[in-house]
């Protein structure tokens, strides 16, 4: 892991931390919501040496912070969203919007279609990761409790 990296992650720490604080996450809430911020782009840059393909990695990390929000909400008996939400800010394409809005600015057709493609692909795999995973533990959440009734 390079230098750049480590102040990458650490910036995915800050970044989350501070949209903690703006949503008004206090104590132990604020530090999982800032550590999921931390872990998420710590996958990304792990799994994107080892899975090819942007969107792979995209969807696999919003499935695993899916999960870190579920059980962190189970924990600290708090709404996923709380940690979700928070968690994911680092990965959100903000840069791959930038240059999709540039190309459409610069009247260059073929290239906006191509980003803009790519960015909705990224925002879609975050999308669905948060679905899977949500859908899951809903279902296992119901399943556990009829198994608790009987």
């Amino acid at each position: 892991m390079t230098w750049t990296e480590v102040v990458q992650i650490m910036a995915g720490f800050v970044g989350s931390l501070g949209f903690a604080i703006l949503f008004n996450i206090r104590g132990k809430r604020l530090a999982a919501a800032a550590v999921g911020g931390l872990f998420s782009w710590l996958l990304y840059v792990l799994l994107s040496d080892c899975i090819t393909g942007e969107v792979v990695v995209y969807f696999v990390v919003a499935c695993i912070i899916s999960l870190y929000a579920e059980l962190m909400a189970v924990w600290l008996k708090t709404p996923t969203t709380t940690f979700i939400i928070t968690s994911l800010i680092p990965l959100i394409p903000g840069s791959s919007l930038y240059y999709t809005m540039t190309s459409a600015f610069q009247s260059d057709p073929t290239v906006f279609l191509q980003r803009a493609t790519h960015t909705l692909q990224l925002a879609v795999a975050l999308a669905l990761g948060i679905i899977a995973v949500t859908t899951l533990a809903r279902l296992s959440n119901r399943v556990l409790r009829r198994l608790h009734r009987q």
